[in-house]
């Protein structure tokens, strides 16, 4: 898996910081859904997403505008998928929206890539 690559800010970042519940029937593709469907969406830029064995997740998508993250909450499938979400696959989630004002990073070239 590699790290989101995003344009030089400004932009925003749509965090969501979920609990998964025990009862995660067809959340594995409704999940891969919704990653498909937002990559396709108008303003989107990258998404980083990560589950550990505790069951706590968090996806970070990024926008080009607010615009954009309210027309991807206002899509009809993701609108359905959240509400079933709600109902029976988290426990608990949080979800921020923040501007990046300012992003840096660092890549280890491949040749120095340690095993």
């Amino acid at each position: 898996m590699d790290l989101a690559v995003t344009p030089d800010p400004p932009y925003y970042a749509v965090i969501f910081s979920s609990l998964l519940s025990p009862h995660d029937q067809g959340y594995a593709e409704a999940a891969t859904r919704m990653m498909d469907l937002v990559q396709s969406s108008p303003g989107f830029l990258a998404v980083d997403s990560a589950r550990g064995d505790d069951r706590l997740g968090i996806t970070v998508a990024y926008f080009r505008d607010e615009e954009s993250i309210r027309a991807w909450r206002d899509h009809v499938e993701h609108t359905t998928t959240r509400e079933r979400g709600r109902a029976q696959w988290y426990d608990a989630y949080e979800l921020r929206v923040a501007k990046v004002e300012r992003a840096y990073g660092f890549r280890r070239a491949p040749a120095d890539i340690r095993p």
